[in-house]
Order: C-alpha cells, then sequence, then structure tokens
C-alpha cells in the first residue's frame, strides 16, 4: 500500500515540476551554476566565507546523511549505473532551485515567520499551502530527517558492536535530545565539529578505493551514460522501461540527498545571521548541492560500480581497505546520520512553531528524539517509503510557489 502511495505521489507530475523548476530558474538566473566558485573564491579572499561556514554545515549536514551512501546504493540498485546521471541532473538543476528558494526566503523572511512558509505564506498569500507544508515539514523531519537516518546508522554500527538494539536506541535518544535540546545555536556547533571530519575521512576512503580502481573509471562512466538513456539496453529491447527507471531511481534519491526543491533549505538558512542576504544564502546553498551530490554521492557511486559485486560501498572497501572497514563506515555512518538528524530537527521545529505559535518545544524535541531513536528498531523498507512520501508532498507546494513567484527572484 506504501509503495502505491509512494508510486503516485513519486509520478510524473512531481518529476515534471521538479525539472521545470529547475530548467526555467536554470535559463532565468543565465546558468548561475557556473558563478559558484569565482562567487566563493571572492569572498574567501575578503574573509567573509568564515562567518557563513556554521550555517553551511548545518544546512549541508540536513543533506550529507545517509543518502550520500543507502541512497546512492538504492538508485543504482532500481535504476543501473544510468541513475548516477540523473543524479547529476537533478543536482545540477537543484542549484538554481536552491538558489531561488533561499532568495526569496531571504526576501520575506522576519522573526514570526521564517524560510519556506514566509515565501508562501507573504508572497503567495496562501497561509493554507503554508500550513499544508508544515505540516509535510513535520512528517518529513520524523521520517527521512530522523527514523531513515538512525536505521542506516544501526545497521553499520550493530555490524562491527556487539550491543543490542534498544540500548543503541537509548543511546541515541539521550545524544540527540542533548544537543536538538540547546536550539539552533548548539546544532550548529555540533554540526560545525562533526561534519568535515566525517566528510574528509570518507573522501579520502573513497579516492583510495578510487585510485586502486583507476584502470575501470572509464569503464565505469562510460556505463553511467549508456545506460542513463538506454543506449545499451535499445539493443536488448528494453530501453523503455530501464530508461524510466533511471530517471526516477535517479532523480528521487538525488532530491533525497541534496534536498533541492523540497523546501528544507530556505528554513535552516533563515537561521543564519545574514538571513536577509539573499545572495549569500543562495550561493551558499548551491555549494551544498554541489558538495552533497556533484562530489560525495559520485564518489559514492563509483565505488560501487568499481569494484562492489553486491552494489553496496562496504564490499569495495573490503577488498581495499580490509577488516577495518565495518569501522570506519560505522564512524562515517553515525556522523552524516546525527548531522542530518540534528539539522532536519531544526526544520520540523520551525515549523512547529509556525503551525502552533508556541515558543516552548522542549516537549517536541523530547517526542522527536524517541521517534527517530525508534528507527534503529523498524524495518527500513515501510520507513523509506515513508519518507518519500513525505518528501514529495512538501516539494509539491514548494515548487508550485517558485514557479508563481519567479518574477521575484533576481540574479544580482
Amino acid at each position: 500500500m506504501l509503495e502505491k502511495i509512494n508510486s503516485f505521489v513519486w509520478g510524473g507530475g512531481l518529476i515534471f515540476l521538479l525539472l521545470i523548476t529547475g530548467i526555467i530558474y536554470t535559463l532565468k538566473l543565465r546558468f548561475i551554476q557556473f558563478r559558484i566558485f569565482p562567487y566563493f573564491l571572492r569572498r574567501a579572499k575578503k574573509g567573509g566565507f568564515r562567518a557563513q561556514f556554521k550555517t553551511i554545515c548545518m544546512s549541508l549536514g540536513t543533506a550529507m546523511g545517509t543518502g550520500n551512501i543507502t541512497g546512492v546504493t538504492s538508485a543504482i540498485s532500481i535504476g543501473g549505473a544510468g541513475a548516477v546521471f540523473w543524479m547529476w541532473v537533478s543536482a545540477f538543476l537543484g542549484m538554481a532551485t536552491v538558489y531561488a528558494e533561499n532568495s526569496l526566503s531571504a526576501k520575506y523572511t522576519d522573526e514570526l515567520v521564517r524560510g519556506t512558509m514566509a515565501y508562501i505564506e507573504k508572497g503567495l498569500g496562501s497561509k493554507r499551502m503554508a500550513a499544508f507544508f508544515s505540516i509535510c515539514c513535520v512528517l518529513a523531519c520524523f521520517g527521512m530527517g530522523g527514523m531513515v537516518q538512525t536505521n542506516a546508522l544501526s545497521e553499520s554500527v550493530l555490524a562491527c558492536i556487539d550491543i543490542p538494539p534498544f540500548l543503541l536506541a537509548l543511546v541515541l535518544f539521550v545524544l540527540i535530545f542533548a544537543i536538538i535540546s540547546g536550539g539552533a545555536k548548539r546544532i550548529g556547533s555540533a554540526a560545525q565539529f562533526l561534519l568535515p571530519f566525517a566528510t574528509v575521512l570518507y573522501t579520502v576512503l573513497c579516492l583510495i578505493v578510487i585510485v586502486k580502481y583507476k584502470s575501470d573509471l572509464k569503464i565505469v562512466f562510460t556505463r553511467i551514460f549508456q545506460e542513463s538513456f538506454g543506449i545499451k539496453q535499445t539493443i536488448g529491447g528494453i530501453s523503455g522501461y530501464t530508461l524510466s527507471k533511471a530517471v526516477s531511481a535517479g532523480l528521487r534519491r538525488g532530491v533525497f540527498s541534496n534536498e533541492a526543491g523540497l523546501g528544507s533549505s530556505p528554513i535552516l538558512h533563515s537561521s543564519s545571521d545574514n538571513a536577509n542576504n539573499g545572495i549569500v544564502q543562495g550561493m551558499s546553498s548551491m555549494l551544498e548541492v554541489f558538495i552533497d551530490t556533484m562530489l560525495c554521492c559520485t564518489l559514492t557511486a563509483v565505488v560501487i560500480l568499481c569494484g562492489s559485486k553486491d552494489k553496496t560501498v562496504r564490499s569495495t572497501f573490503i577488498n581495499v581497505i580490509g577488516d577495518k572497514t565495518d569501522l570506519f563506515i560505522a564512524v562515517i555512518m553515525s556522523v552524516f546520520a546525527l548531522c542530518t538528524v540534528i539539522g532536519w530537527f531544526y526544520c520540523g521545529e520551525t515549523a512547529f512553531i509556525y503551525l502552533f505559535k508556541i515558543k516552548n518545544t522542549l516537549i517536541f524535541a523530547f517526542v522527536f528524539s524517541l521517534a527517530a531513536s525508534m528507527g534503529v528498531l523498524f524495518k527500513a523498507e515501510a520507513i523509506w517509503s515513508v519518507s518519500d512520501i513525505s518528501n514529495g508532498l512538501m516539494a509539491f507546494p514548494n515548487l508550485i510557489a517558485l514557479i508563481l513567484l519567479i518574477k521575484n527572484v533576481r540574479r544580482e
């Protein structure tokens, strides 16, 4: 039943909306994606990058979760190597989309209404659509932002540590609640401390594997491009079906990983000290999408396609790193998952405050911590389906708002 609902939500309509929104803003902003690195080089010279670093880590932490590993694995399993190309497409177009999201958020955010809800309510004048988005955001924070992450974390941790799942859930509950109960500052500080460490470690491990399999790189990238358009499958007469799976899996997992178009990024960037600077927030969010998908997800995909027989990162790592593989993966997955959990809590908390106008959210933090930790005890399939559904439902009102408010977005 859940899979049928999931297939309906993520049908042709939503995929078309994601693609057309990205294309419209790519053209509207005159391929702003290519200006990202010159922009940050200029800011780095002026010393302006450091002030934004905590916000980038906090926002990137929600994206750099287990989706960078399990999401890519899932995409390749469903859609083959061609799904990787469509993840790239999702990221490239998503960079323009996420710039537009944060540009609009900066324009309309104030002390009372922040992020995506601000431009839906004030820009479109639709409190009902903003409320619907907020409800979906709260559900997504429990699903994709909470239980999916801890479920993936538990699989990697239990593979190398003999600990009862219930005890692991208890430890996670205490840790998550200790961080999120401190508000946006503590969440940002935790992400700023944890995320760079895990990202560098994972990148180094992937590069070690890629160097070992460097002779296979040409074959890997040839497969990605051939299977992305069904060239190889055309010969076998099954192109249409296989291609549709590659496109769907790539776009779905791409959005799951980088979150462009969901509306989560503007909420996180609304916590920045210069939240009303649309250029800074827009360009920062583009950098996050690039790092998440173009770099980290590509590294994962290449590692899997180079040396994995069962389409997992673990099997390839074992061939190169050996006995320490499970420990490394457990550490990386734990940090990625924790960063995503605490970042998505802020999204859910902001949406919760918008809905109920409650300033004291300690009870919400307690319930979220409890629910997130319970992801350790449930099966992954059902959690993934619920998460996909809530993500898709979040995207609809956000994408509609982006299209209708296109005149309000400018490339400075």
